[in-house]
């Protein structure tokens, strides 16, 4: 059973990112581009009951959010 909790989620999720670092004298280094190459989800859990096994992922392209479901190909429209 869930809290309700709609906003609060602690998420680990792993990527592949390809980066241009820039590395001043001193040796400080500044990354001034970022592609990301792969990018998934592992796990989602609730912030407050830290329930994981009945929260949903869903695609919101309209409110800033992917274009499709975590998971799926590529190329499928989201339903």
């Amino acid at each position: 059973m869930s809290c309700g909790n709609l906003t609060r989620f602690d998420v680990v999720r792993s990527s592949r990112v390809r980066e241009f670092w820039h590395l001043d004298l001193s040796g400080e280094a500044s990354v001034e581009e970022s592609q990301t190459l792969d990018e998934s989800v592992d796990e989602v859990r609730c912030r407050w009951c830290t329930g994981g096994g009945s929260v949903e992922l869903v695609a919101r392209p309209a409110a800033g959010g992917p274009d499709r479901e975590p998971g799926t190909d590529v190329g499928a429209p989201a339903v």
